[in-house]
């Protein structure tokens, strides 16, 4: 087994060694005795090589004729929205809970097995044998309980982790100690683990994998994304970032951003937000099959796997758009859209800024197949690669007061680019992870709440109500009462008493559905209506705002499919 940190584990915590086992504790690979390399995040500027390929290929390109129009692909997909195959069942009033644990259920069963054994190799591991008992293994319903707290931290922020459980007036929040003690949930995140580490892989094998402590999580959840969902027809393919400061060797190095260390992640966004698919940037240990194609190429190609085929629209950032890309993608009969840089190997020179001055309002197009690339000439310039829009006209577009007319490409790529901006800003807006955990926990509840949203988005294309705080507040709740029922053994006896705030949440657990009967204006009963009787009453449902009597046919009406026997 490889080293791990040392340090003494007691049945009561003080405050200095909390402290110290949420620092930023290093994993067994950041043990090794190497350089950590931090790689820095280089965005693509084409070289003189890019330019001289360009100049070899311009000629390929022609300017716009009356003739040309969009070729774009027709889309093929199913409606947008859950996989009826893979979850029949889900509605709008499926709970929080339910959608969940779809995702979750084999991740909760992964992290308890490991987390556990991980647990018995450190204490293994130490030379000293300690004079307190060992607590007791790790538990679903501890697990869940476990999930419940850490998604209600990112709705209460607090400076320390010991504030939830401080008994200071200004702190004080009975909640949390009422449903875990502090050194029980402190042990829990300390032995947090995601793979065995008694075989952990040759890092001189050509296949090692980077990201192989976090690679079965990983994996399980990205299938469980496109399992489950339908994406819509319009997608995004852009990066985005996990900050992060410690030691990992695929760690991101941006000097002219604010926060300069981050892990970076590569994702495929629908319209709605949903993440259906994702990769995690491991610096030059990818590689590709074929050799001749760049490392972005690869990325998109990967990404986008599972919705080749179907006629996507699929819009990217400048970091990725290349001819080469584009060709490979109508190919496998997807569309795109993207900007790109004006000497990225491939692009037409004669539109570049060297050989063609504009002003604003300008347009100035080319045509190599079914690739389209446009320079608009708006505040700036802005260079478009297309297959899937007719070429605009060449000539200068203003309107009466002198403002260059957005042609109808740039008009898409604005619409539709931000779908990855909405989806990382309702990821982000009640974030879990804290500065101080390693890598691996870091990226984990990173994905914990990409999959939240991701619930919540299935819930809503089902017809659900909710916002996603509310999404996550009931959930929240759920995973705290689902914690009592799996407390209960296979022979039906429980393992312990549920305590007051479970036996709460259970009794108001359809306090959220908000059919409740209210008292305004005489009207028809409805379902007596159905049975063709007259009777009115002074009662009807709030929510669905329908007369019904109080006795009988509320709860025919709110429990039964068929009201008319």
């Amino acid at each position: 087994m490889e080293p791990h940190k040392r340090a003494k584990y007691s049945k009561s915590l003080d405050p200095d060694e909390i402290e110290e086992i949420l620092m930023d504790e290093e994993s067994d690979e950041e043990l090794e005795d190497r350089d950590v390399v931090v790689e820095p995040c280089v965005q693509s500027s084409p070289s003189s090589e890019d330019e001289d390929d360009a100049e070899e290929t311009e000629v390929a390109f022609r300017a716009t004729r009356a003739g040309d129009s969009s070729n774009f692909l027709n889309f093929t997909g199913p409606p947008n929205g859950i996989n009826r195959s893979a979850a029949s069942d889900i509605n709008a009033e499926t709970s929080p809970f339910s959608i969940f644990i779809l995702f979750f259920r084999p991740i909760f069963q992964i992290i308890v097995t490991e987390t556990n054994r991980y647990f018995h190799q450190y204490m293994s591991s130490r030379t000293t044998g300690s004079t307190s008992a060992q607590p007791p293994d790790i538990t679903i319903e501890e697990m869940y309980k476990f999930f419940g707290l850490i998604i209600q931290m990112g709705h209460d922020q607090r400076h320390s982790l010991k504030d939830y459980w401080s008994r200071e007036e200004q702190y004080c929040t009975p909640f949390y100690s009422d449903i875990m003690t502090r050194d029980r949930f402190f042990h829990i995140l300390r032995f947090l683990h995601f793979e065995n580490n008694d075989y952990p892989p040759n890092h001189d094998d050509p296949d090692y994998d980077r990201l192989w402590k976090i690679r079965n999580i990983f994996d399980t959840l990205n299938n469980k994304f496109c399992e489950l969902y339908n994406p819509t027809e319009h997608l995004a393919v852009d990066e985005v970032i996990v900050l992060y400061k410690g030691r990992v060797v695929f760690r991101q190095y941006s000097p002219k951003k604010h926060n300069r260390f981050d892990i970076k992640i590569y994702k495929l966004c629908d319209s709605l937000g949903y993440t259906y698919d994702m990769s995690v940037y491991l610096g030059k240990q990818w590689q590709h099959a074929t050799a001749q194609i760049t490392a972005m190429h690869g990325t998109v190609l990967q990404v986008v796997r599972r919705v080749e085929g179907l006629g996507h629209k699929i819009f990217m950032g400048s970091y990725f758009p290349s001819p080469s890309l584009f060709d490979d993608l109508f190919q496998r009969k997807i569309n795109a859209c993207g900007t790109v840089h004006y000497n990225r190997r491939g692009m037409p020179l004669d539109i570049g800024p060297k050989y063609l001055k504009m002003k604003r309002g300008d347009i100035a197009t080319r045509v190599r197949g079914t690739l389209r690339a446009v320079r608009w000439k708006g505040r700036q310039d802005m260079y478009i690669l297309t297959n899937m829009h007719a070429p605009p006209v060449d000539g200068n577009f203003t309107d009466e007061s002198g403002q260059a007319i957005k042609p109808h490409v740039v008009e898409d790529y604005i619409a539709y680019m931000g779908f990855l901006d909405k989806s990382n800003g309702m990821v982000n807006s009640f974030g879990i992870a804290r500065i101080t955990w390693k890598w691996t926990k870091k990226l984990f509840f990173h994905l914990t709440d990409m999959t939240i949203l991701n619930a919540f988005l299935i819930h809503k294309s089902c017809g659900g109500k909710m916002t996603h705080k509310n999404f996550r507040e009931i959930l929240v709740r759920e995973l705290i009462i689902h914690s009592q029922e799996e407390n209960v053994t296979a022979s039906g006896i429980s393992r312990g008493r549920p305590s007051s705030v479970v036996s709460q949440l259970s009794r108001l657990e359809v306090k959220h559905s908000q059919h409740w009967p209210s008292k305004g204006k005489q009207r028809r009963c409805r379902v007596c209506s159905l049975h063709k009787q007259t009777r009115s009453t002074l009662y009807f449902c709030r929510k669905c705002d329908v007369g019904l009597c109080i006795v009988n046919c509320f709860e025919k009406w709110h429990t039964r499919v068929n009201l008319s026997q």
